[in-house]
């Protein structure tokens, strides 16, 4: 039994979880938090990757969650501008299309002024017979709207927010799964088991936070034995990865006659992301996987805007998960709120619970205030909010100085190829220094496993952020699972699990 009593026991390692314990352990309350996978395994890396005011959501009135989104798209980018950085999006236009020219701009005029834009440039209109941005599309796109929004590594953000939780003191437990929690006098009674070694823990809280997302239900049912807990709307997501259809740096937004929209956008230098898809879903979150009727949607959708059709032949990487939303009884799943929803259990009484529901990437950061506004009100208030102007580890630089950072980098590590220093800074920001440590050249930074992924990063990901599996550092810390072959990973996969075992501080 692990003897502490923490302030905070948090149950989920996605953002809102990461989000809720670094925000709090900043304030000075004692915080523990389980994962029962790997940090972002779930929704939190299965996003379309937007720090978004979303331009869709204007249409369901949902102006308070758009205006916060707005308001945090530059504070989340000077707070992670290696993770994060602004994106020009454009909304081709022709004649007759799903939405009429005036409420596009309409919406465009709310999205330039209702979130305080300071450095993103505001809406413009594009001839697409003129502007590069017209190339790839057909010619029946003649004009277009461009406005700004922003790029996020979603699973780094994730990490980074439950590195920067440990720093500070908080017992941060990936893979470590909880399988009871019940109330015994004042206190929570948690208990826990570590997936990889069997071992069980049981811990102590004087609050439970439910932030497991899928699972917020679950873990209703388990700590009050509610069977008919029904609090979330489960909305699938899936998202194809293609060889790069467009060289211009600008994503695009398109609009399809069922009245749904899809992204296009640049993608890992060498790809282009397409998605999302919005369809209720009813089995495991865990075995969530994209179905070929979304495969063929998404190829559809896109190939009526772009010259050259998308097809199957042309994906080289699918992913999909499930979104919490809170269920509001919208009859469509693209109608359901994107909103999150805090509620508390046992208010008034001892060992509160608080449950998280819905949420999204762009507004992690206020919702971790808000739920520390009912943290305090159920045990007591400790510091205050703090976030805003703080940065994750590696975002310690301007907003607008990632091109410097490059330039800092090549100088102190003059072998580093282009491609590789601006890599490293994208993921890991002035971090990238501690990670190539004393290395005068490529053959200090160990073995390649393929492309550029070395056995230095490797271990700085074991080492700084919870890496056990291939997978982790292919997909969640890293992209690279998308450049090394299958015998480059395997041979990634048998080289960490000879490694003693290590977990991050």
């Amino acid at each position: 039994m692990d003897r502490r009593i923490h302030d905070l026991f948090i149950i989920g390692g996605g953002i809102n979880g990461c989000g809720i314990a670094r925000d709090a352990i900043g304030r000075g309350y004692s915080v523990a938090l389980a994962e029962m996978n790997d940090f972002a395994s779930g929704t939190s890396s299965g996003a379309t990757k937007l720090i978004h005011g979303g331009l869709r959501y204007l249409e369901h009135y949902e102006f308070r969650l758009v205006r916060e989104s707005l308001m945090e798209r530059e504070i989340l980018w000077a707070m992670a501008p290696h993770i994060i950085w602004p994106m020009r999006f454009v909304l081709p236009f022709h004649k007759g299309g799903v939405r009429p020219a005036w409420l596009i701009r309409l919406g465009l005029f709310l999205y330039d002024h209702l979130g305080g834009r300071k450095l993103l440039p505001p809406t413009a209109v594009l001839d697409m017979r003129k502007d590069p941005a017209g190339k790839p599309l057909k010619a029946l796109f003649t004009k277009a709207f461009e406005y700004s929004d922003g790029w996020v590594d979603d699973a780094r953000m994730v990490v980074l927010n439950a590195r920067d939780a440990a720093d500070r003191g908080a017992l941060i437990m990936p893979r470590t799964k909880v399988v009871s929690a019940r109330r015994e006098t004042e206190l929570w009674s948690i208990e826990t088991v570590d997936t990889v070694t069997g071992q069980g823990t049981t811990f102590q809280a004087r609050m439970l936070v439910n932030a497991a997302g899928p699972w917020v239900d679950h873990v209703i049912r388990a700590a009050f034995g509610q069977n008919e807990a029904r609090h979330v709307r489960l909305v699938q997501g899936s998202h194809i990865v293609v060889k790069r259809k467009f060289d211009d740096p600008r994503a695009y937004f398109f609009q399809n006659p069922d009245n749904r929209i899809i992204f296009a956008i640049p993608y890992e230098q060498d790809f282009t992301l397409i998605g999302t898809t919005d369809r209720d879903y009813t089995a495991d979150p865990k075995d969530v996987k994209i179905s070929d009727e979304e495969t063929t949607y998404l190829c559809k959708a896109a190939s009526e805007y772009f010259k050259e059709p998308v097809v199957a032949e042309d994906i080289v990487w699918t992913y999909s998960a499930v979104r919490p939303l809170f269920d509001d009884g919208a009859s469509k799943a693209q109608e359901a709120t994107r909103d999150y929803v805090l509620k508390m259990e046992g208010e008034g009484e001892s060992a509160p619970l608080l449950n998280v529901f819905g949420g999204k990437l762009t507004t992690y950061r206020r919702l971790s205030e808000h739920a520390l506004e009912k943290i305090g009100a159920a045990i007591g208030a400790k510091g205050a909010p703090w976030t805003a102007r703080s940065h994750l580890p590696g975002g310690d630089f301007p907003a607008q100085g990632y091109e410097a950072e490059v330039g800092k980098l090549k100088v102190n590590y003059p072998f580093l190829a282009d491609a590789h220093a601006r890599r490293l800074v994208r993921r890991y920001g002035t971090k990238a220094a501690v990670l190539l440590g004393q290395a005068r050249s490529a053959d200090d930074l160990g073995h390649c496993f393929g492309s550029d992924l070395y056995e230095a990063e490797v271990r700085y990901l074991i080492d700084h952020e919870w890496a056990r599996r291939a997978e982790d550092v292919l997909w969640r810390r890293t992209k690279e699972g998308l450049r090394l072959t299958k015998e480059q990973a395997t041979r990634l996969e048998e080289y960490m699990a000879a490694l003693p075992a290590r977990m991050a501080g």
